[in-house]
């Protein structure tokens, strides 16, 4: 009888908390479209962007996973992120020679702390992408998947950040065609990274009883960045190379979605 009454609480805190992470996300659409109208973004709607997604997605693992999940994520996404970043500008490895200029807020050994909390907020949605299009057969292609996912969406993402001037590059080429001032090595060191990421967190987290926030989350940030880099970005050439890259998880995955299927064959 009592389990029976914990039943209606455990199911309405469930509801609750996946409503919040729907609001969470929706205030982060509303910072995000205010970004093309001052230059890119300044770094209060930057912080502000990142911290609302990363809380979105967070609240969402909890309600749909588990409370014990979403502190799985935070640690293996946000720690190994912190650690990664740490190592890489201290050291150039794996992602090239690079720094910090200090206008990105506060840090932590070196990095901003904005940093971790955007490994955070894109880990999961790539996991979940990954997810839906490899099934549940195959978990080294959800793997490698989800490191794809994760490393194409640092196509959009570096170019903005460096025109923004959050951090520079000492060693820009070779870069990708259209994607000038970014070296191939960061893009390896971000699928190598990812790609360990991955590996644990699809491993320790369960799937959820409900994608369609992540996945949600990870087709806003493909056809959003697009058009931000086509339209008001002046980066052109970066939405299209991005859109090609990304565009790899992302079409196929809406294809899934509007299939209502739960895999695609990659």
């Amino acid at each position: 009888m009592s389990r029976l009454l914990t039943l209606p609480s455990t199911g309405h805190r469930h509801s609750r908390l996946l409503r919040l992470g729907w609001v969470l996300f929706a205030a982060t659409f509303v910072v995000q479209c205010a970004f093309p109208y001052v230059d890119g973004g300044t770094l209060g709607l930057t912080i502000a962007s990142v911290v609302l997604l990363t809380a979105s997605v967070l609240v969402h693992v909890a309600a749909t996973v588990g409370p014990s999940a979403a502190a799985i994520l935070a640690a293996v996404a946000g720690g190994g992120g912190l650690i990664a970043e740490s190592v890489g500008v201290h050291t150039g490895v794996p992602f090239g020679d690079y720094d910090y200029t200090g206008t990105l807020g506060p840090e932590l050994f070196g990095v901003p702390i904005v940093v971790p909390l955007a490994w955070i907020m894109m880990a999961w949605p790539a996991l979940v992408a990954a997810r839906r299009l490899t099934g549940t057969q195959r978990p080294w292609a959800t793997v490698v998947v989800g490191a794809c996912a994760l490393t194409a969406w640092d196509v959009f993402l570096d170019p903005q950040m460096v025109d923004q001037g959050y951090w520079r590059w000492h060693h820009p080429e070779p870069s990708l065609p259209g994607v000038d001032g970014i070296p191939l090595t960061n893009f390896a060191g971000w699928f190598l990274v990812a790609l360990v990421m991955m590996a644990v967190l699809d491993r320790l987290l369960g799937r959820p009883t409900d994608d369609a926030l992540p996945i949600t989350i990870y087709l806003w940030t493909y056809f959003s960045s697009v058009m931000a880099h086509a339209v008001f970005f002046g980066r052109p050439p970066v939405a299209l190379v991005g859109g090609l890259i990304m565009g790899a998880i992302a079409v196929p995955l809406l294809v899934v979605v509007l299939r209502g299927g739960d895999r695609a064959r990659i």
